[in-house]
């Protein structure tokens, strides 16, 4: 169902949780705590006498100047209330005293206290009496089990002496399943705020909700998928040089194409036609196996149920190591190293470094190339394991053979006389090594393309499957997406020059 997508639930339960959340704080607002409770706040604490202690300086006149005992006198209101979600009987009081609740005043001494409620709650005055247990000593008030309806209140105005303004006032008492709690409103002094907590709780999480859902539409992209998308799997294997390309490429047809997996496996191009060719041979009268095989050069003549497509026209270069002090080779001198005839870089106007040849294994494509483009024949026998030392004395030089275009690069860098081979672009981001020219002819893509040189060490990267592949498969879809495609700038990014271009179709003849 193309409406359960992503983008919709999302969007769907930011809606539910923006409406669930405004029900929520109505709900909260109404019906939580589900508990008896009463609560008192300090709205007011302030001194009416000298109040020299709290280093303030206020004026008297009248009473409160001419009263005994005002010098260090305070007021207190405090105010009691229901702000639970039930009633309060007198019964719910659990103090064992006549009275319910007791208001003490840390360091003060009560001088007078005055009861006030709102005019709609009269009938409270009849608790306020001292046979119910109303009255004060010292710092102590005692208040009646006052009844109170949910949202009811009073207040007790308290003249106080003898401490400062801001000391303790606690109400202590206990409600059966409920408790007494101190809560906060606003003082007189205070501006009263334009919305409520809860208010502003909703106004935020709204606009949280709006600015995802906005977001949302904004960021998803509504644009069809590219021409020629197919679902499915498909495995590619084949070039160690052109594995760049063929793992960005992979990544952006996946991205663009919803529902294809392909994975990129290579090992070599040698090493990848054969195995195409085996899961062909297995598959028969089953399909085309889903593999696609990239090589850096033409198939063996003996594989004529391998169909080719050919991609793009790589450069190959020869690399030695930093420390050999050659920037350049003829193809004689090339010759001679790779026959054993040279086997110190002082004969090439080097430094006096032995030479270490550093090949890939039979599997390489790139090797495939040199040997027929540069070296016109097969390359001398494996004489070492680990490139530096020979494993028999009579070797004329050292020669290893390594698996990856990878390996190779980070073998002649570290490896003082070393050359070996890499692809191009490869070779220009490696660092410790040293790209060389050749006959005098830098290895250059541009150079190639615009048909200004003739540097010999280059081949056609050719994409095989085993047969025809469906117009309608995901191996057919991914190689147009490739050669004619988004893929042909990622060709070209990665030093390549893609054969369906004008330039390219003339290389790749």
């Amino acid at each position: 169902m193309e409406w359960l997508s992503a983008e919709n639930v999302v969007a769907v339960g930011t809606a539910v949780l923006g409406i669930a959340a405004s029900a929520g704080m109505v709900w909260y607002e109404r019906r939580v705590p589900r508990r008896k409770r009463i609560g008192y706040r300090v709205q007011m604490d302030n001194p009416i006498g000298d109040d020299v202690r709290s280093g303030r300086v206020n004026r008297r006149l009248g009473l409160f100047l001419e009263a005994p005992g005002m010098e260090d006198a305070t007021l207190v209101l405090l105010r009691v209330e229901n702000d639970g979600s039930q009633g309060i009987d007198r019964d719910d009081y659990t103090s064992p005293e006549r009275h319910g609740l007791t208001a003490v005043f840390t360091d003060r001494t009560i001088r007078g206290v005055s009861v006030t409620q709102p005019t709609d709650t009269d009938h409270l005055m009849d608790h306020f009496t001292a046979e119910r247990g109303f009255g004060y000593e010292g710092n102590t008030l005692r208040i009646p089990r006052v009844p109170l309806n949910k949202g009811d209140h009073f207040k007790l105005l308290v003249l106080l002496s003898g401490g400062d303004v801001g000391r303790g006032i606690r109400l202590i008492g206990g409600i059966r399943e409920g408790e007494v709690h101190p809560n906060r409103s606003a003082t007189p002094d205070d501006k009263p705020p334009l919305f409520s907590r809860a208010s502003r709780l909703i106004t935020i999480m709204l606009t949280v909700c709006v600015m995802t859902l906005a977001g949302i539409v904004v960021a998803r992209d509504d644009s069809p998928p590219p021409v020629g998308c197919e679902q499915g799997g498909l495995t590619v294997i084949g070039s160690t040089a052109f594995a760049p390309v063929l793992r960005e490429v992979a990544k952006e047809y996946e991205e663009d194409c919803e529902g294809a997996d392909i994975a990129v496996d290579v090992h070599g191009s040698t090493a990848g036609i054969r195995e195409l060719a085996a899961a062909g041979a297995v598959a028969q009268g089953k399909g085309a196996p889903a593999v696609v095989a990239f090589s850096d050069g033409p198939k063996p003549g003996d594989m004529p149920e391998l169909r080719e497509t050919r991609v793009a026209l790589s450069v190959f270069a020869l690399v030695v190591n930093d420390d050999v002090g050659v920037r350049d080779l003829s193809t004689a001198d090339v010759r001679g190293l790779y026959q054993g005839r040279i086997r110190d870089w002082a004969r090439l106007g080097g430094r006096s470094l032995p030479v270490h040849l550093v090949s890939r294994d039979a599997n390489s494509g790139t090797r495939q190339v040199f040997q027929r483009r540069v070296l016109g024949r097969g390359e001398m026998a494996n004489s070492s394991v680990d490139c530096v030392h020979k494993d028999y004395p009579s070797a004329p030089v050292t020669r290893c053979e390594l698996d990856s275009t990878d390996q190779v690069l980070a073998k002649v860098a570290g490896l003082p006389g070393a050359v070996g081979y890499s692809e191009l672009n490869l070779a220009l981001r490696a660092k410790g090594v040293r790209v060389l020219s050749l006959d005098g002819g830098a290895p250059s893509v541009d150079a190639i393309e615009h048909g200004r040189s003739g540097y010999p060490y280059r081949e056609i990267e050719y994409a095989y499957t085993y047969g025809s592949p469906p117009a309608d498969s995901l191996a057919s879809s991914f190689l147009t997406y490739l050669s004619r495609g988004n893929g042909q700038s990622i060709i070209r990014t990665h030093g390549h020059v893609p054969c369906w271009t004008p330039e390219g179709m003339k290389l790749c003849a």
